[in-house]
């Protein structure tokens, strides 16, 4: 293995173009190479062995960088997106009390006004899905509006 490093490296340099990431990607072939030697056949050519990890490796880690690439937009494009937190903490306080005035309906009004309301199901839709007539459908969304606004209210 030790007398295939120089060759390694060209290769590596060939497909990765970056004295850096060349070093890199020999780097990785090397370890990978070691961790997996039982896989390697006497009688084989280790070269081409070697060839084909650094290649698995290279087509690797140039879809990982699309990916990254793709993901992540440039630093300069959010250097100006921010806020100073004010508005964000307001939102999260008051989604904090939605979440306790939810707990705090029945589990019925809370399914009714979950499906409906957050959820945006139609009305017979909900009522189909928690198999019960529209008409008890539609009282439990009354009454767990109701009891939300009085809850919120007394928040506010």
């Amino acid at each position: 293995m030790v007398a295939l490093l120089p060759r390694l490296r060209r290769f590596a340099h060939a497909l990765a173009r970056s004295p850096a990431d060349a070093d890199d990607l020999c780097q990785m072939t090397i370890e990978r190479a070691l961790k997996a030697r039982t896989q390697w056949q006497p009688g084989t050519r280790l070269d081409s062995w070697m060839y084909r990890i650094m290649r698995n490796l290279w087509i690797d880690e140039t879809r990982a960088r699309s990916r990254r690439d793709q993901s992540f937009a440039p630093e300069e494009v959010g250097a100006n997106v921010g806020d100073d937190g004010a508005e964000r903490a307001a939102l999260q306080l008051e989604m904090t009390d939605l979440d306790r005035a939810m707990n705090r309906l029945s589990a019925e009004q809370r399914e009714a006004v979950a499906l409906v309301l957050v959820e945006g199901l139609a009305y017979k839709e909900a009522a189909e899905l928690l198999e019960v007539p529209m008409g008890t459908l539609t009282s439990r969304l009354s009454r767990g509006r109701e009891a939300l606004i009085a809850m919120l209210g007394d928040a506010a």
